[in-house]
């Protein structure tokens, strides 16, 4: 299925992106993916170390007549994001991704793609083995784990670099110049709760929630999607409301940084209400098909009566707090930013909902690009859960990229890109979490910037790379490494 792939130009990315995707990598697994860059880079005879969290750093000197250009940094991470349809059978941690070719895209079949970050990557190792590309000198960093924790940026300790520039190769839309992200914070919500015994005369039923969009929970969170859990939420709300509904087990979504695509709950309901519940929780889930028409058309709520009662169910006051702390919880953007037009400055994910054996967790992450409000929706957050006895934590800070306007290879790339396509290209923030902000703190001198190709539907099965966009990227990454600006 791959080989289509491996004949698409420019072939020296595509080929290496093949080789990489035939390598497990999710994200604190990669012991595989750096075994693997450390073959590359010894088999290449550049000097290659890993440092202390598992970062590669491979380096190749500068091409004739480069010598005295500044030192380039070329930095992608090494994991991706494991997503899949419920009805694909895939194994992540022993399967290589299975892609194929779709009119202008390369996608994969029922799983992520891994483009994201896989084709920077890619695309650093085609300038490390070629021998016609001319270039100044190269530290080549892939960074471990930026998916659930940005831990490789985090242990990067200074000393490793030297370069003066870093090109991050991990922005999504090929006529944007990245030039600052938004920062994250992990919220995580615990508390236990009694199992009682089951009401007698109940129906059970499961409720499942599926056929979202999902996506990013940064570059993604603008758009309205649907979230499985707020969705799941609503209808229990409703039914707890207006019928005792009781529950038994919720499971819904998966990373932090996906925003949660399915959801599924077990329920008991008092026989005597069976048929208004049932005639209501269908006037909801109509509604809110409606609602969402639009955004995602393939929303499907099913809910079916199940032969087995469970025999215990939430105890009923921890319900309560629980289905009132989600419904108050902030989910989407919380603020726009005031200085860049269209770009959101703050936001949520509640990603993740598990009820299970007495114990219920909600993972969210909390995106700004201040650092202020970020820590503001963080506490709001966490002031929904704790005033339902929730134990809540706040893990995983790391920080924004602020915006250098005056940034010498942002000139660079600017003036660059308009005299390759005849227009300006867009040069802006993202909500996203880059790893610019994070290594800028060991090397606050580095000048830095971030490009890549067109990628849609990343943290999604529905990823997908233009095959047109890659050989864009290609040659705009061969023409900076030519233009780079010399040494002081």
């Amino acid at each position: 299925m791959n080989s289509e792939i491996r004949v698409l130009e420019p072939t020296t990315v595509w080929n290496n992106f093949a080789n990489l995707n035939a390598v497990p990598r999710p994200s604190k697994k990669e012991e595989r993916v750096i075994a693997f860059m450390v073959d590359f880079g010894k088999n290449l005879n550049l000097e290659t170390v890993v440092d202390v969290v598992g970062n590669v750093i491979i380096k190749k000197p500068a091409t004739a007549g480069y010598e005295n250009r500044k030192t380039v940094v070329l930095q992608s991470h090494l994991d991706m994001v494991h997503q899949k349809n419920s009805d694909t059978v895939f194994d992540f941690d022993s399967q290589g991704i299975e892609m194929y070719v779709d009119n202008d895209w390369v996608t994969a079949k029922g799983t992520t793609l891994g483009a994201d970050n896989g084709l920077g990557v890619a695309a650093i190792m085609s300038v490390l083995e070629a021998n016609t590309i001319a270039h100044p000198a190269i530290e080549a960093l892939f960074t471990i784990d930026e998916e659930t924790g940005m831990t490789g940026a985090m242990g990067l300790e200074a000393g490793y670099l030297e370069g003066d520039i870093l090109l991050n190769l991990d922005t999504e839309e090929d006529d944007e110049i990245g030039m600052g992200c938004a920062g994250g914070i992990d919220v995580t919500a615990k508390r236990t709760y009694n199992l009682e015994k089951t009401p007698e005369n109940v129906a059970a039923y499961t409720i499942s929630i599926s056929g979202l969009n999902g996506g990013h929970s940064g570059m993604d969170i603008h758009k309205g999607l649907g979230n499985a859990n707020k969705i799941m939420n609503r209808l229990l709300f409703e039914g707890f409301e207006n019928f005792g509904l009781r529950v038994y087990e919720i499971n819904g979504g998966s990373l932090r940084n996906a925003i949660p695509r399915e959801s599924n709950a077990a329920i008991v309901i008092d026989t005597i209400s069976k048929e208004p519940f049932l005639f209501e929780i269908n006037e909801s889930i109509s509604n809110i098909t409606k609602e969402f028409k639009t955004l995602e058309p393939n929303l499907h709520i099913e809910v079916s009566e199940t032969k087995t009662t469970p025999s215990q169910v939430m105890e009923l006051g921890v319900q309560e707090g629980f289905i009132k702390s989600i419904h108050a919880a902030v989910n989407g953007v919380y603020k726009m930013s005031p200085d860049i037009d269209g770009l959101v400055e703050t936001s949520n994910n509640i990603a993740k909902i598990v009820v299970e054996n007495g114990e219920i967790t909600v993972n969210c992450l909390t995106r700004s690009s201040s650092e202020t409000n970020k820590t503001d929706l963080a506490n709001s957050i966490r002031s929904a859960f704790e005033l339902s006895g929730f134990e809540v934590t706040l893990s995983g800070d790391y920080p924004g990229w602020l915006p250098n306007t005056s940034s010498e290879i942002l000139t660079v790339l600017d003036n660059l890109y308009e005299k390759l396509h005849g227009e300006k290209a867009k040069i802006a923030a993202c909500h996203a979490g880059l790893e610019c902000g994070i290594l800028g703190q060991n090397y606050p001198n580095m000048d830095m910037v971030s490009f890549g190709p067109t990628i849609l539907g990343a943290h999604s099965p529905d990823e997908r790379a233009s095959i047109s966009s890659t050989q864009k990227f290609w040659k705009f990454l061969v023409e900076i490494l030519k233009n780079t600006p010399n040494k002081a």
